[in-house]
């Protein structure tokens, strides 16, 4: 078996697991939030939009690894287009890929704690939600970055002579 062959597989793991890890993470973390606002709810319906939102904070690194994924896909031939990815090519797509799942796993499941405190003041003081909306949203900030990180690198590799 020629090493090169191996470039789509490497590449397919390196999608799959920006999806699966950060998939994981925002289950996990919007589960949690999810228990919090339900608590909440049950003693006042009417916070449920405010507590809704809180919850689905954590949703959104899964949405960015589904989203590296199907680049990732769509650049190795996978969703339409030639399949032949060298062994390089196919390692730098896996490695491409870990940043987003690696910490859109952390990621979600730190901003689900930081989304359940945030619920938790919302329950007791309604009028705070601006500020109890930017707990949660400041560990967003480090999903969007590895975001980046992977989305640059994904895009560039095939522009790659190799």
């Amino acid at each position: 078996m020629d090493i090169n062959n191996l470039g789509v597989g490497l590449a397919l793991l390196g999608a799959a697991l920006a999806a699966l890890l950060a998939g994981i993470g925002s289950a996990i973390g919007v589960g949690i939030a999810g228990e919090a606002a339900a608590g909440v709810v049950t003693e006042d319906p009417g916070k449920f939009g405010k507590v809704l939102l809180l919850q689905l904070l954590p949703g959104t690194q899964g949405i960015y690894g589904l989203l590296i994924a199907f680049i990732t896909l769509s650049n190795i031939g996978i969703l339409g287009g030639s399949g032949d990815i060298s062994f390089a090519k196919g390692l730098m797509y896996l490695f491409a890929c870990l940043p987003l799942g690696f910490v859109g796993l952390w990621s979600a499941k730190r901003q689900a704690r930081a989304a359940v405190a945030s619920i938790g003041l919302v329950a007791k003081r309604p009028n705070q939600f601006g500020k109890a909306l930017l707990f949660p949203a400041m560990v967003e900030t480090y999903a969007v970055l590895a975001l980046l990180v992977s989305l640059l690198a994904v895009i560039n590799i095939g522009k790659l002579p190799i």
